[in-house]
Protein backbone atom coordinates (compact mmCIF):
# COMPACT_ATOMS: atom_id res chain seq x y z
CA UNK A 1 0.00 0.00 0.00
CA UNK A 2 1.40 3.26 -0.88
CA UNK A 3 2.19 5.46 1.34
CA UNK A 4 0.32 8.15 2.65
CA UNK A 5 2.06 11.44 1.28
CA UNK A 6 2.92 13.88 4.07
CA UNK A 7 1.76 17.80 3.91
CA UNK A 8 4.35 20.40 4.32
CA UNK A 9 3.42 23.51 6.13
CA UNK A 10 2.75 26.20 3.47
CA UNK A 11 3.72 29.79 4.12
CA UNK A 12 0.48 32.31 5.01
CA UNK A 13 0.34 35.81 4.43
CA UNK A 14 -0.37 38.11 7.09
CA UNK A 15 -0.50 41.72 6.84
CA UNK A 16 0.95 41.12 3.80
CA UNK A 17 4.20 38.98 4.84
CA UNK A 18 3.91 35.28 4.21
CA UNK A 19 4.94 33.59 7.35
CA UNK A 20 5.32 29.79 8.56
CA UNK A 21 2.23 28.51 10.10
CA UNK A 22 2.77 28.96 13.56
CA UNK A 23 5.78 31.87 13.44
CA UNK A 24 3.00 34.94 14.60
CA UNK A 25 1.44 33.19 17.57
CA UNK A 26 4.78 32.72 19.06
CA UNK A 27 5.44 35.97 19.09
CA UNK A 28 2.12 37.21 21.00
CA UNK A 29 1.72 34.47 23.55
CA UNK A 30 3.60 31.92 25.65
CA UNK A 31 4.27 28.32 25.32
CA UNK A 32 2.13 26.00 26.97
CA UNK A 33 3.35 24.91 30.70
CA UNK A 34 3.09 21.71 32.51
CA UNK A 35 -0.74 21.21 32.97
CA UNK A 36 -0.56 19.06 35.74
CA UNK A 37 -0.61 15.51 35.06
CA UNK A 38 0.99 15.58 31.94
CA UNK A 39 4.83 14.99 31.90
CA UNK A 40 6.47 17.46 29.10
CA UNK A 41 9.67 18.21 27.81
CA UNK A 42 10.78 21.10 25.84
CA UNK A 43 12.22 20.29 22.06
CA UNK A 44 14.59 21.78 20.52
CA UNK A 45 12.21 25.07 19.31
CA UNK A 46 11.74 25.64 23.22
CA UNK A 47 7.88 24.00 22.95
CA UNK A 48 6.73 21.90 25.13
CA UNK A 49 5.72 18.40 23.83
CA UNK A 50 4.14 15.21 25.85
CA UNK A 51 7.58 13.01 26.95
CA UNK A 52 6.79 9.90 25.14
CA UNK A 53 5.91 7.10 27.38
CA UNK A 54 3.18 9.40 29.46
CA UNK A 55 -0.61 10.34 29.14
CA UNK A 56 -2.99 11.74 32.39
CA UNK A 57 -4.01 9.57 34.73
CA UNK A 58 -7.47 9.19 34.02
CA UNK A 59 -9.76 6.73 35.23
CA UNK A 60 -10.25 5.16 32.17
CA UNK A 61 -6.86 4.99 32.07
CA UNK A 62 -6.23 3.61 35.23
CA UNK A 63 -9.22 0.97 33.94
CA UNK A 64 -7.01 -0.12 30.94
CA UNK A 65 -4.07 -0.53 33.05
CA UNK A 66 -5.97 -3.16 35.59
CA UNK A 67 -7.54 -4.42 32.02
CA UNK A 68 -3.42 -5.08 30.62
CA UNK A 69 -2.26 -6.53 33.81
CA UNK A 70 -4.98 -8.51 34.20
CA UNK A 71 -4.23 -9.91 30.84
CA UNK A 72 -0.50 -10.16 31.03
CA UNK A 73 -1.02 -12.31 34.42
CA UNK A 74 -3.67 -14.52 32.35
CA UNK A 75 -0.98 -15.43 29.78
CA UNK A 76 1.87 -15.89 32.04
CA UNK A 77 -0.29 -18.58 34.34
CA UNK A 78 -1.02 -20.09 30.82
CA UNK A 79 2.61 -20.01 30.04
CA UNK A 80 3.89 -21.89 33.10
CA UNK A 81 1.08 -24.28 33.06
CA UNK A 82 1.96 -25.71 29.44
CA UNK A 83 5.38 -25.97 30.69
CA UNK A 84 4.11 -28.12 33.61
CA UNK A 85 4.60 -25.69 36.62
CA UNK A 86 1.91 -25.72 39.48
CA UNK A 87 0.33 -21.77 39.56
CA UNK A 88 -1.07 -20.56 41.92
CA UNK A 89 -3.63 -17.91 40.78
CA UNK A 90 -2.64 -14.09 41.80
CA UNK A 91 -4.87 -12.57 38.77
CA UNK A 92 -6.56 -10.61 41.53
CA UNK A 93 -3.79 -10.21 43.80
CA UNK A 94 -1.97 -8.79 41.05
CA UNK A 95 -4.54 -6.71 39.86
CA UNK A 96 -5.27 -5.03 43.19
CA UNK A 97 -1.43 -4.39 43.28
CA UNK A 98 -1.73 -2.31 39.98
CA UNK A 99 -4.93 -0.46 40.88
CA UNK A 100 -3.26 0.33 43.88
CA UNK A 101 0.10 1.27 42.80
CA UNK A 102 -1.98 3.97 40.16
CA UNK A 103 -4.58 4.90 42.43
CA UNK A 104 -1.62 6.07 45.16
CA UNK A 105 0.33 7.73 41.80
CA UNK A 106 -2.79 9.81 40.93
CA UNK A 107 -4.00 10.95 45.08
CA UNK A 108 0.14 11.83 44.58
CA UNK A 109 -0.47 14.37 41.99
CA UNK A 110 -3.60 15.52 42.87
CA UNK A 111 -1.90 16.68 46.34
CA UNK A 112 0.42 18.59 44.47
CA UNK A 113 -1.47 20.25 42.69
CA UNK A 114 -4.03 21.13 45.61
CA UNK A 115 -6.73 18.71 44.39
CA UNK A 116 -8.52 16.86 47.04
CA UNK A 117 -6.90 13.56 47.70
CA UNK A 118 -9.17 9.99 47.27
CA UNK A 119 -9.92 8.58 50.41
CA UNK A 120 -10.56 4.34 51.19
CA UNK A 121 -14.22 3.90 51.21
CA UNK A 122 -15.41 3.04 54.02
CA UNK A 123 -17.04 -0.01 54.78
CA UNK A 124 -21.03 0.11 54.85
CA UNK A 125 -22.55 0.59 58.18
CA UNK A 126 -25.09 -1.80 59.62
CA UNK A 127 -28.29 -0.97 59.16
CA UNK A 128 -30.67 -0.37 62.41
CA UNK A 129 -33.13 -3.11 62.78
CA UNK A 130 -37.09 -2.90 62.73
CA UNK A 131 -37.31 -3.67 66.05
CA UNK A 132 -34.42 -1.04 67.05
CA UNK A 133 -36.62 1.71 65.30
CA UNK A 134 -39.86 0.85 66.80
CA UNK A 135 -38.21 0.54 70.85
CA UNK A 136 -36.34 4.07 70.15
CA UNK A 137 -39.88 5.47 68.87
CA UNK A 138 -41.56 3.97 71.88
CA UNK A 139 -38.89 5.00 74.72
CA UNK A 140 -39.48 9.12 72.81
CA UNK A 141 -43.24 8.51 73.11
CA UNK A 142 -43.50 7.22 76.23
CA UNK A 143 -40.76 10.51 77.35
CA UNK A 144 -38.22 8.93 79.01
CA UNK A 145 -35.30 11.01 80.10
CA UNK A 146 -31.87 9.89 79.12
CA UNK A 147 -29.32 9.96 81.65
CA UNK A 148 -25.93 10.10 81.46
CA UNK A 149 -24.58 6.24 80.75
CA UNK A 150 -22.11 6.46 83.66
CA UNK A 151 -24.26 6.73 86.52
CA UNK A 152 -26.96 4.09 84.99
CA UNK A 153 -25.71 0.81 84.97
CA UNK A 154 -27.36 -1.30 82.18
CA UNK A 155 -29.19 -4.12 83.95
CA UNK A 156 -30.41 -5.85 80.81
CA UNK A 157 -26.82 -6.75 79.33
CA UNK A 158 -26.37 -10.04 80.59
CA UNK A 159 -29.74 -10.57 78.91
CA UNK A 160 -29.21 -10.13 75.57
CA UNK A 161 -28.61 -13.77 74.38
CA UNK A 162 -31.78 -15.11 76.45
CA UNK A 163 -34.88 -14.68 74.33
CA UNK A 164 -37.18 -15.48 77.34
CA UNK A 165 -35.53 -11.88 78.76
CA UNK A 166 -37.10 -9.99 75.83
CA UNK A 167 -34.90 -7.63 76.45
CA UNK A 168 -35.60 -5.06 73.23
CA UNK A 169 -39.41 -4.73 74.90
CA UNK A 170 -38.99 -5.18 78.50
CA UNK A 171 -38.97 -1.58 78.84
CA UNK A 172 -41.96 -0.99 77.34
CA UNK A 173 -43.95 -3.96 78.83
CA UNK A 174 -43.22 -1.87 82.59
CA UNK A 175 -44.14 1.51 81.21
CA UNK A 176 -47.60 -0.69 80.21
CA UNK A 177 -47.72 -2.16 83.38
CA UNK A 178 -47.54 1.32 85.18
CA UNK A 179 -50.46 2.60 82.84
CA UNK A 180 -52.92 -0.40 83.67
CA UNK A 181 -51.66 -0.19 87.74
CA UNK A 182 -53.73 2.87 87.60
CA UNK A 183 -56.72 1.23 86.08
CA UNK A 184 -56.65 -1.63 88.01
CA UNK A 185 -56.07 0.38 91.59
CA UNK A 186 -58.32 -0.92 94.44
CA UNK A 187 -60.47 2.22 95.72
CA UNK A 188 -60.91 2.13 99.41
CA UNK A 189 -63.77 0.00 100.87
CA UNK A 190 -62.91 0.09 104.30
CA UNK A 191 -63.60 3.72 105.24
CA UNK A 192 -66.59 4.28 102.57
CA UNK A 193 -68.83 1.69 104.64
CA UNK A 194 -68.75 -0.76 101.78
CA UNK A 195 -68.09 -3.60 104.11
CA UNK A 196 -70.00 -3.04 107.52
CA UNK A 197 -69.34 -6.24 108.56
CA UNK A 198 -65.99 -6.90 108.48
CA UNK A 199 -62.63 -4.36 108.88
CA UNK A 200 -59.27 -3.69 108.17
CA UNK A 201 -57.95 -5.96 111.38
CA UNK A 202 -60.01 -9.07 109.70
CA UNK A 203 -58.62 -8.82 106.55
CA UNK A 204 -55.45 -8.56 107.86
CA UNK A 205 -55.70 -11.58 110.27
CA UNK A 206 -57.16 -13.22 106.52
CA UNK A 207 -53.68 -11.99 104.89
CA UNK A 208 -51.53 -13.37 108.05
CA UNK A 209 -52.98 -16.90 107.83
CA UNK A 210 -53.06 -17.09 104.09
CA UNK A 211 -49.24 -16.28 104.23
CA UNK A 212 -48.91 -19.40 105.95
CA UNK A 213 -50.72 -21.15 104.30
CA UNK A 214 -48.92 -20.64 101.04
CA UNK A 215 -45.65 -21.26 102.60
CA UNK A 216 -46.84 -24.77 104.19
CA UNK A 217 -47.75 -25.28 100.48
CA UNK A 218 -44.68 -24.38 99.16
CA UNK A 219 -46.12 -22.23 95.98
CA UNK A 220 -44.95 -19.42 94.10
CA UNK A 221 -44.26 -15.44 94.83
CA UNK A 222 -46.47 -14.65 91.98
CA UNK A 223 -49.62 -16.76 93.83
CA UNK A 224 -49.06 -15.21 96.91
CA UNK A 225 -49.52 -11.42 95.73
CA UNK A 226 -52.38 -12.79 93.31
CA UNK A 227 -54.46 -13.75 96.20
CA UNK A 228 -54.45 -10.95 97.72
CA UNK A 229 -54.70 -8.29 94.55
CA UNK A 230 -57.96 -10.86 93.95
CA UNK A 231 -59.41 -10.53 97.54
CA UNK A 232 -59.12 -6.76 97.51
CA UNK A 233 -60.71 -6.41 93.95
CA UNK A 234 -63.45 -8.44 95.37
CA UNK A 235 -64.32 -7.38 98.51
CA UNK A 236 -64.98 -3.64 96.68
CA UNK A 237 -67.17 -4.49 94.36
CA UNK A 238 -69.67 -6.92 96.87
CA UNK A 239 -70.21 -6.58 100.32
CA UNK A 240 -69.40 -10.03 101.88
CA UNK A 241 -70.55 -11.36 105.48
CA UNK A 242 -67.99 -11.70 107.88
CA UNK A 243 -68.27 -15.72 108.14
CA UNK A 244 -67.59 -15.91 104.33
CA UNK A 245 -64.66 -13.73 104.89
CA UNK A 246 -61.91 -16.62 105.10
CA UNK A 247 -64.34 -18.60 102.45
CA UNK A 248 -63.30 -16.00 100.26
CA UNK A 249 -59.34 -15.85 101.04
CA UNK A 250 -59.34 -19.55 99.98
CA UNK A 251 -61.17 -19.10 96.82
CA UNK A 252 -59.00 -16.39 95.67
CA UNK A 253 -55.71 -18.50 96.84
CA UNK A 254 -57.73 -21.45 94.69
CA UNK A 255 -57.87 -19.56 91.77
CA UNK A 256 -54.57 -17.62 91.86
CA UNK A 257 -52.75 -21.19 91.45
CA UNK A 258 -54.90 -22.30 88.85
CA UNK A 259 -53.27 -19.19 86.65
CA UNK A 260 -49.70 -19.25 88.25
CA UNK A 261 -48.70 -22.63 89.52
CA UNK A 262 -48.15 -25.84 87.32
CA UNK A 263 -49.74 -28.51 90.03
CA UNK A 264 -51.99 -26.50 91.25
CA UNK A 265 -53.58 -27.83 94.83
CA UNK A 266 -57.03 -29.34 94.93
CA UNK A 267 -59.95 -28.03 96.56
CA UNK A 268 -59.97 -30.73 99.10
CA UNK A 269 -56.68 -29.15 100.39
CA UNK A 270 -57.99 -25.80 100.76
CA UNK A 271 -60.94 -27.51 102.49
CA UNK A 272 -58.80 -29.52 104.83
CA UNK A 273 -56.46 -26.65 105.33
CA UNK A 274 -59.75 -24.56 106.90
CA UNK A 275 -60.61 -27.45 109.37
CA UNK A 276 -63.66 -28.26 107.30
CA UNK A 277 -65.41 -25.25 108.17
CA UNK A 278 -66.65 -25.29 104.47
CA UNK A 279 -67.24 -27.66 101.96
CA UNK A 280 -66.57 -28.35 98.50
CA UNK A 281 -69.63 -27.27 96.98
CA UNK A 282 -69.08 -23.90 98.59
CA UNK A 283 -65.80 -23.44 97.60
CA UNK A 284 -66.55 -23.35 94.27
CA UNK A 285 -69.83 -21.18 94.30
CA UNK A 286 -67.57 -18.48 95.79
CA UNK A 287 -64.55 -19.15 92.99
CA UNK A 288 -67.22 -18.85 90.72
CA UNK A 289 -68.69 -15.71 91.94
CA UNK A 290 -65.50 -14.16 92.35
CA UNK A 291 -64.90 -14.97 88.54
CA UNK A 292 -67.88 -13.28 87.89
CA UNK A 293 -67.60 -10.28 89.49
CA UNK A 294 -63.93 -9.48 88.55
CA UNK A 295 -65.37 -10.56 84.81
CA UNK A 296 -61.85 -12.81 84.27
CA UNK A 297 -59.40 -10.11 84.87
CA UNK A 298 -57.04 -11.64 85.95
CA UNK A 299 -53.96 -9.99 84.23
CA UNK A 300 -53.08 -7.03 86.98
CA UNK A 301 -49.82 -6.07 87.42
CA UNK A 302 -48.89 -7.01 90.63
CA UNK A 303 -46.37 -5.49 93.37
CA UNK A 304 -44.64 -8.92 92.58
CA UNK A 305 -44.06 -8.38 88.91
CA UNK A 306 -42.40 -4.72 90.12
CA UNK A 307 -40.21 -6.38 92.51
CA UNK A 308 -38.25 -8.69 90.11
CA UNK A 309 -37.58 -5.60 88.02
CA UNK A 310 -36.37 -3.35 90.90
CA UNK A 311 -34.37 -6.11 92.82
CA UNK A 312 -32.41 -6.34 89.38
CA UNK A 313 -31.89 -2.56 89.31
CA UNK A 314 -30.33 -2.53 93.08
CA UNK A 315 -27.90 -5.79 93.39
CA UNK A 316 -26.38 -8.24 91.76
CA UNK A 317 -28.29 -11.55 90.71
CA UNK A 318 -26.31 -13.41 93.41
CA UNK A 319 -27.07 -11.11 96.45
CA UNK A 320 -29.47 -13.41 97.84
CA UNK A 321 -29.39 -11.20 101.16
CA UNK A 322 -31.23 -8.52 99.68
CA UNK A 323 -33.73 -10.12 97.65
CA UNK A 324 -34.93 -11.94 100.90
CA UNK A 325 -35.55 -8.48 102.82
CA UNK A 326 -36.85 -6.85 100.28
CA UNK A 327 -39.67 -9.88 99.54
CA UNK A 328 -40.12 -9.43 103.47
CA UNK A 329 -41.01 -5.75 103.82
CA UNK A 330 -43.12 -6.38 100.76
CA UNK A 331 -45.37 -8.98 102.51
CA UNK A 332 -45.23 -6.58 105.73
CA UNK A 333 -46.80 -4.21 103.07
CA UNK A 334 -49.67 -6.01 101.33
CA UNK A 335 -50.69 -7.40 105.15
CA UNK A 336 -51.43 -4.13 105.88
CA UNK A 337 -54.77 -2.46 104.34
CA UNK A 338 -53.35 1.01 104.49
CA UNK A 339 -50.11 0.37 102.53
CA UNK A 340 -51.91 -1.63 99.75
CA UNK A 341 -54.92 0.74 99.28
CA UNK A 342 -53.00 3.82 99.28
CA UNK A 343 -49.84 3.23 97.23
CA UNK A 344 -49.54 1.51 93.87
CA UNK A 345 -47.87 -1.48 93.54
CA UNK A 346 -45.01 0.11 91.58
CA UNK A 347 -44.49 2.50 94.56
CA UNK A 348 -45.06 0.02 97.23
CA UNK A 349 -42.63 -2.58 95.59
CA UNK A 350 -39.68 0.92 94.83
CA UNK A 351 -39.81 1.69 98.79
CA UNK A 352 -39.57 -2.30 99.42
CA UNK A 353 -36.11 -1.78 98.19
CA UNK A 354 -35.45 1.83 99.36
CA UNK A 355 -36.49 0.07 103.00
CA UNK A 356 -34.17 -2.69 102.53
CA UNK A 357 -31.10 -0.97 101.09
CA UNK A 358 -31.60 1.59 104.25
CA UNK A 359 -31.51 -2.09 106.55
CA UNK A 360 -28.66 -3.38 105.00
CA UNK A 361 -26.60 -0.27 105.46
CA UNK A 362 -26.25 0.25 101.26
CA UNK A 363 -24.68 3.20 100.38
CA UNK A 364 -25.90 4.98 98.60
CA UNK A 365 -29.69 4.24 99.82
CA UNK A 366 -30.99 5.38 95.93
CA UNK A 367 -29.07 5.45 92.75
CA UNK A 368 -29.51 7.21 89.47
CA UNK A 369 -30.10 3.61 88.79
CA UNK A 370 -32.89 2.69 90.42
CA UNK A 371 -34.59 6.05 90.00
CA UNK A 372 -34.21 5.41 86.22
CA UNK A 373 -35.76 1.75 86.28
CA UNK A 374 -38.49 2.60 88.88
CA UNK A 375 -39.54 5.80 88.06
CA UNK A 376 -39.82 7.16 91.05
CA UNK A 377 -37.50 9.50 93.07
CA UNK A 378 -36.10 9.13 96.85
CA UNK A 379 -38.56 11.64 98.22
CA UNK A 380 -40.98 10.31 96.51
CA UNK A 381 -40.44 7.13 98.45
CA UNK A 382 -39.78 7.63 101.55
CA UNK A 383 -42.93 8.30 103.08
CA UNK A 384 -43.64 4.52 102.44
CA UNK A 385 -40.83 3.40 103.48
CA UNK A 386 -41.28 4.53 106.92
CA UNK A 387 -44.27 2.39 107.65
CA UNK A 388 -42.33 -0.69 106.03
CA UNK A 389 -39.71 0.06 108.78
CA UNK A 390 -42.26 0.93 111.57
CA UNK A 391 -43.81 -2.80 110.64
CA UNK A 392 -40.29 -4.13 110.85
CA UNK A 393 -39.50 -2.59 114.15
CA UNK A 394 -43.71 -4.19 115.57
CA UNK A 395 -42.88 -7.16 113.82
CA UNK A 396 -41.80 -9.62 116.80
CA UNK A 397 -44.29 -8.17 119.16
CA UNK A 398 -47.34 -8.52 116.81
CA UNK A 399 -49.78 -10.72 117.19
CA UNK A 400 -49.45 -11.43 113.12
CA UNK A 401 -46.95 -13.07 113.25
CA UNK A 402 -46.71 -15.03 109.58
CA UNK A 403 -44.09 -13.02 107.87
CA UNK A 404 -41.82 -12.57 110.67
CA UNK A 405 -41.85 -16.02 110.88
CA UNK A 406 -40.94 -17.00 107.63
CA UNK A 407 -38.64 -14.50 107.13
CA UNK A 408 -36.68 -15.31 109.92
CA UNK A 409 -35.98 -18.82 109.08
CA UNK A 410 -32.69 -20.04 107.59
CA UNK A 411 -34.15 -20.70 103.53
CA UNK A 412 -35.60 -17.20 103.69
CA UNK A 413 -31.63 -15.67 105.03
CA UNK A 414 -33.33 -14.76 108.32
CA UNK A 415 -33.51 -11.55 107.58
CA UNK A 416 -36.20 -10.54 109.60
CA UNK A 417 -33.75 -10.78 112.50
CA UNK A 418 -31.79 -7.50 111.66
CA UNK A 419 -32.08 -4.52 113.48
CA UNK A 420 -34.67 -1.95 112.00
CA UNK A 421 -33.04 0.81 110.12
CA UNK A 422 -34.36 3.37 112.97
CA UNK A 423 -31.91 6.23 110.84
CA UNK A 424 -34.89 6.49 108.32
CA UNK A 425 -37.56 6.80 110.73
CA UNK A 426 -35.04 9.62 112.81
CA UNK A 427 -35.31 11.64 109.23
CA UNK A 428 -39.26 11.66 109.31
Amino acid sequence: MAARPLLQDQPRRVGGVQQKNGEGDRKNRTALGDIGNVVTARGGNGIAKPQAGNRPLTRSFCAQLVANAQVAAQKNQTTLQKQGVQVVDVNVAGARKTVAGVQKKLQEKNSKHGKVELKPTSKKKKSPTLTAFLTAHSKEACGLTKKPQELIVNIDEGSIEDELAVVEYVEDIYKFYEIAEEESRVRDYMNSQSQPDINEKMRSILVDWLIEVHYKFELRQETLYLTINIIDRFLSIKVVPRKELQLVGIASMLIACKYEEIWAPEVNDFVQISDKAYVREQVLAMEKAILGSLEWYLTVPTPYMFLTRFIKASSAPSDSEMENMVYFFAELGIMNYSTTIKYPPSLLAASSVYAARCTLNNSPSWTETLQHYTGYSENQIKECARLLVSFHMAAPESKLRAVYKKFSKPDNGMVALRSPAKSLLAST
